[in-house]
């Protein structure tokens, strides 16, 4: 059994790392799950673009915002045109490495999971050090979720999360800002009925590196989280 899989990736002035991101994505292919690799660049004013359009055969689709327009509003156009079975998010940077995807697939092939969430916090076999509050901050979202939708998930926030295409149509899809990740996972949720979750690696980088989440964030993350769990 083969399964499809539509990888998006939003990516805004990633020059250094697009075409190394890329290339890592396209090793995974495999007779396993077959990739569909849709990127979606959002207004980038540097080489990012030249890059891409000099290197199709690294992905499936590229679909270029005429101006910046967000994270958000990337995803949604690229969930617009993806075809697959299931949905997996990558960031152009490299914080997450796509040699975690079979452990995000296992859970697919082997128990028909049809959401799966991966985590940087239970028991990761190599993980960056990094900032103490956004640990904090994101163990606060993360039990606020948990408490509200009775799940025991150990990090929301990571950026795999894989989910079969059909749990969540695109026109459900309000918030463009960071909040957007949790509301997704809410309507997965909502419809999912075989969740698992599996320990990645993560390589966080540092904000001279260009880690752009701040505290503020948390407002509407939390926001988003209660809506969709009360209306």
């Amino acid at each position: 059994m083969t399964i499809s899989l539509s990888v998006i990736m939003p990516t805004y002035n990633e020059e250094l790392t697009i075409l190394e991101i890329l290339n890592l994505v396209k090793a995974q292919e495999n007779e396993v799950f077959s990739m569909e690799v849709i990127v979606v660049d959002d207004g980038s004013t540097d080489q990012t673009i030249k890059l891409l359009e000099a290197n199709t055969t690294l992905y499936s689709k590229l679909i270029k915002l005429s101006e910046n327009s967000g994270k958000g509003a990337a995803v949604k156009a690229g969930l617009s045109a993806a075809n697959g079975e299931y949905i997996l998010f990558q960031d152009a940077d490299l914080e997450y490495l796509p040699s975690e995807y079979p452990k995000l697939m296992r859970p697919v092939l082997e128990f028909k999971a049809d959401l799966v969430m991966s985590s940087r916090f239970a028991a990761p076999e190599i993980n960056r050090v990094a900032y103490f509050w956004n640990k904090v901050g994101n163990r606060l979202i993360t039990l606020f979720f948990n408490i509200l939708n009775n799940t025991t998930f150990t990090d929301i926030y990571s950026c795999y999360m894989l989910f079969r295409r059909d749990l969540v149509p695109v026109n459900k899809l309000k918030n463009m800002g960071w909040g957007q990740h949790a509301e997704i996972l809410s309507i997965a949720r909502k419809h999912a009925k075989n969740i698992y979750e599996v320990p990645i690696s993560y390589h966080g980088r540092s904000l001279e590196e260009g880690k752009k989440i701040r505290a503020y964030h948390v407002i509407d993350v939390f926001w988003t989280i209660l809506i969709q769990r009360f209306f």
